[in-house]
């Protein structure tokens, strides 16, 4: 297990920078991960797919597909890879602060 610090608080993640405690996650640590996943700023579009995958993840206990990301979130695929080029469920859930989806490799 590593840990990593955002926004001033250690926290335990993967080895591919997932937080292992998604209680954790505050909104602070949200950007810098971001940052480290290649996107300077949270837009408006980028925290409605961040909120939505904390939401499904809240109820199902588990992230959302990019499949069911666009067609339930409000963001087309084609925005969602516009927002998260390197893999948007992937990338958003790690910035969200929950497991990686199923079927994200």
């Amino acid at each position: 297990m590593t840990t990593a610090t955002y926004a001033g608080h250690d926290v335990e993640v993967d080895g591919e920078g997932f937080l292992e405690d998604p209680s954790e996650w505050t909104r602070e640590m949200a950007t810098e991960i971001a940052r480290d996943a290649g996107i300077e700023t949270l837009s408006a579009e980028h925290w409605k797919v961040v909120d939505f995958m904390r939401a499904q993840y809240a109820e199902k206990g588990t992230g959302p597909t990019v499949r069911v990301l666009g067609k339930t979130s409000g963001v087309s695929i084609k925005e969602l890879y516009e927002l998260f080029p390197k893999g948007p469920a992937k990338t958003a859930a790690r910035i969200a602060g929950i497991p990686k989806p199923r079927g994200c490799i």
